[in-house]
């Protein structure tokens, strides 16, 4: 009997291939990352073709080493980065460009001239999404508006355009399958989420044609099966797909409304399950699909920062401060207590909640105090400040109150990040055993829809580890205000500009 399941967690930095066993274990896991294609502009661009391959050679070596048939293998599920977009032959499954990541805002212009034509309000009344460049929509109108060749093909009935999710399942299925589920289908802000289909009057907005969009499927639906190119010597059919935060959500077993998690990758997802029905945001948070499996569709409110993660990259490689991100706990610990120093990573503008994508980052309140200690853990804890700016609000648009907010990727691994984060959002914050929760989520996902796991007994299988708020109420509200300050130094120049 067939006992595997694979996980696939298609990220922004790689792919990760990841073997569970019969009880929802993982019992081993390969990665290999991709090249990112970043010029001048701080445009970010994938090879799609390189990752596809990065796919077949993971998964062949993964079943190789731990000598497992694909016909042991009962499912396979997804996880992929989100709002990354790309465009493709639907004939040949040749791209027509380059993947456009989530983090690239070159749909800037395209989205500022939809603004003053009085389209922004009707795309969000759709889509539940802020008319922004972050979103998959604009990536594709930019590139249908720059690249002649997908204009022609879309006119021809030719042209695929879609999200990673869609591209792999295409690939993988030797182009037999074109589909992506409810969950990445609610990013691309093309999708109407209350009548659960693509919006045309929003795609007739960015100038793309819904009959190019993939069909849209329950997260837990049956998307094909695949040998993997004939990498395998039997197929295995694709039993799960979610967007990568939304696979972290349900991995993380916050399948109740009022229940959060918070990734922390490159940028960071806020994500509170909200249930049946969507609650549209007034402040800058996100309504999307959580998932739809069997066909009942789950609401989530969703916050989405632009750099969490990644700010401990930019002090290893481009200020060379660090060696290793291990390095930034003991140095974090050793900063003065006096000093006032905060920073800003607005590197390519702010997302959720303040939503400024021409935003620019600065450190602020620097001092003689302030040094190599004093900047790290400032970085730090704008990690900590941006998720809180997100938590808070989620607590008081939908009046749940959080009991705890569980957490995943690897800065979790930093001690003093999570005791900061959980005195600034004044609640325990929750970090389970295994780390990989969005391979984690789309496995289980695949799994179940199989009947190799029990939902009641598969995420039984994590066990968590609780950081409680130690910080008095004085210095907490003293640091905010701090923080809100330097948000305002940011902001403060787009408004004089705006106006």
């Amino acid at each position: 009997m067939s006992s595997y399941v694979l996980g696939i967690d298609q990220s922004t930095q790689g792919t990760k291939v990841l073997l569970f066993g019969p009880a929802g274990e993982i019992i081993d896991r390969l990665d290999k990352s991709h090249h990112q294609y970043i010029d001048e502009r701080g445009w970010v661009e994938h090879d799609p073709i390189e990752i596809w391959q990065n796919l077949k050679g993971l998964v062949a070596a993964l079943l190789q080493k731990n000598a497992v048939s694909a016909r042991e293998i009962a499912a396979i599920g997804i996880s992929n980065q989100r709002e990354t977009a790309m465009a493709w032959d639907r004939l040949t499954g040749e791209p027509v460009y380059r993947a456009i990541v989530w983090q690239c805002a070159r749909g800037t212009a395209i989205c500022e001239k939809m603004r003053r034509q009085g389209l922004a309000q009707m795309v969000q009344d759709y889509t539940g999404l802020p008319l922004s460049p972050y979103f998959s929509a604009a990536k594709l109108a930019w590139i249908l508006q720059n690249v002649p060749e997908a204009r022609k093909k879309m006119q021809a009935d030719r042209l695929c355009m879609g999200t990673m999710d869609s591209w792999l399942v295409f690939c993988m299925t030797h182009g037999q399958s074109f589909r992506t589920d409810y969950s990445n289908a609610s990013r691309t802000q093309l999708f109407d989420i209350d009548q659960l289909a693509w919006s045309e009057e929003v795609c007739r907005a960015f100038g793309i044609r819904p009959e190019a969009l993939p069909t849209v499927t329950d997260s837990n639906g049956l998307y094909g099966v695949t040998d993997f190119d004939g990498t395998l010597d039997a197929p295995i059919p694709i039993h799960a797909v979610f967007g990568d935060s939304h696979a972290a959500l349900y991995g993380q077993a916050c399948h109740q409304p009022g229940m959060a998690k918070a990734t922390y990758g490159t940028g960071s997802s806020v994500m509170m399950n909200i249930g049946e029905k969507p609650l549209r945001s007034q402040h800058g948070l996100v309504t999307s699909l959580a998932w739809c499996l069997d066909g009942k569709p789950s609401y989530v409110l969703e916050g989405n920062i632009n750099y969490t993660g990644a700010t401990i990259s930019w002090l290893k490689d481009s200020l060379q401060l660090i060696q290793s991100p291990q390095e930034t706990e003991a140095l974090a610990r050793k900063a003065n207590p006096r000093d006032t120093s905060y920073f800003v990573p607005a590197f390519t503008g702010l997302g959720a909640p303040y939503w400024a994508s021409n935003a620019q980052g600065l450190f602020t309140g620097i001092t003689r105090l302030t040094g190599k200690n004093e900047m790290v853990r400032a970085v730090l804890d704008s990690i900590a400040y941006q998720i809180n700016d997100v938590a808070a609000l989620m607590q008081q648009e939908s009046g749940h109150k959080l009991p705890a907010l569980r957490v995943d990727g690897g800065p979790t691994k930093n001690a003093y990040l999570m005791q900061f984060q959980t005195d600034i959002l004044d609640c325990p914050v929750e970090i389970p055993s295994a780390e990989e929760l969005s391979a984690i989520g789309a496995a289980y996902g695949a799994g179940i829809a199989a009947g190799i796991y029990g939902q009641e007994t598969v995420f039984q299988t994590l066990k968590r580890h609780a950081f409680t708020p130690k910080m008095d109420a004085e210095d907490r509200q003293a640091r905010l205000a701090g923080w809100k300050r330097a948000i305002g130094q940011v902001l403060a120049p787009l408004a004089a500009h705006n106006s």
